[in-house]
């Protein structure tokens, strides 16, 4: 079938059902009104705001030392997982960074996952464990932190009001109940334009409303998927480290290879190199922080761009 003829089709059983629905409300006005209603209570459960599950903290170990709180919410929008071997679906909120006197420097992530999700981990006990180090990796990896290996859990986190989790994780309020009333009692052709016209505040062409919460691509990270991020920072690009030996097999430097083919000039990476690690920074771009395999002398440190093959090359002496 051609793109055309299934475009059609899709336009012809559209047409049907809002021929369906012109034929409700002339000749059947209730039933046409308790369908219309049982919809907008189906998509007023699905957009029910995401709620506090729970929340753990831990140590922000690089690149700016302080503690992470990470909320675990439930949220309807969030699908379940497929069956026991499919990845978990996750949605990630945006990291809010802050450095208050009486608490020194902090950030906060919210997490969240469908409820059916937490209710089971719940009633398997350890299970929840396996959530919380689901979400630490999430914040590793998304944002690419180095994180101490342990956490506690705590009542609460600053800035974990119902409205500071729905503003960070995108949620935009479901119509109120006079409104639902009102789309309820419209005609088809009324509730046609109702749909296909956005609200007048959200007309606005820099409107940030309609970022927040944009869906991503579905990016699978072992046993995450992650739906949706209002995260949209840079990206880790791929990456190749190894340990170079010497004829007798004692390990003499450290080669870091990296592939970076939306870069042009080496002038637009920045790179920091330290004993323990390493970060390769692009502006908006690209952000890798990797833990060096062996100590090493960053005095030795060199790096070449390859232009053609857009391919960084870092090579560094192990530590003797």
């Amino acid at each position: 079938m051609s793109t055309s003829d299934g475009r059609e089709d899709v336009l012809r059983q559209v047409s049907q059902f809002w021929s369906m629905l012109d034929d409700l409300s002339e000749n059947e006005p209730a039933a046409y009104r308790k369908f219309i209603e049982e919809q907008m209570r189906r998509g007023n459960e699905f957009n029910a705001p995401p709620e506090l599950h729970s929340c753990l903290r831990t140590q922000i170990l690089k690149p700016k030392p302080g503690s992470l709180y990470i909320n675990i919410c439930s949220w309807k929008r969030v699908p379940a997982p497929q069956d026991a071997s499919s990845p978990l679906p996750l949605c990630g909120g945006k990291l809010e960074a802050c450095d208050a006197e009486d608490q020194g420097r902090y950030a906060v992530l919210d997490v969240a996952l469908n409820p059916a999700v937490l209710q089971k981990s719940e009633e398997e006990g350890a299970d929840m464990g396996n959530i919380y180090t689901l979400a630490l990796r999430f914040a590793r990896q998304q944002h690419g932190m180095l994180l101490s290996q342990e956490y506690s859990i705590v009542s609460c986190s600053p800035k974990g009001s119902p409205d500071d989790l729905r503003c960070r994780l995108g949620f935009q309020k479901p119509p109120s109940a006079s409104e639902r009333l009102e789309i309820a009692s419209q005609t088809p052709a009324s509730l046609l334009r109702h749909i296909s016209s956005p609200p007048p505040e959200t007309r606005e062409e820099d409107s940030e409303g309609r970022i927040i919460g944009k869906p991503a691509a579905h990016v699978k990270m072992g046993l995450i998927q992650v739906i949706s991020s209002t995260f949209q920072g840079p990206q880790e690009p791929e990456y190749l480290l190894e340990v170079k030996t010497d004829a007798a097999g004692a390990p003499r430097s450290v080669e870091l290879t990296v592939e970076l083919p939306k870069v042009r000039f080496m002038s637009e990476c920045q790179l920091r190199v330290s004993k323990e690690d390493v970060l390769l920074q692009v502006e908006d771009v690209y952000r890798l922080l990797l833990e060096f395999p062996k100590a090493v002398n960053e005095d030795t440190a060199s790096a070449v761009f390859n232009k053609r093959k857009r391919r960084l090359t870092l090579t560094v002496d192990v530590l003797l």
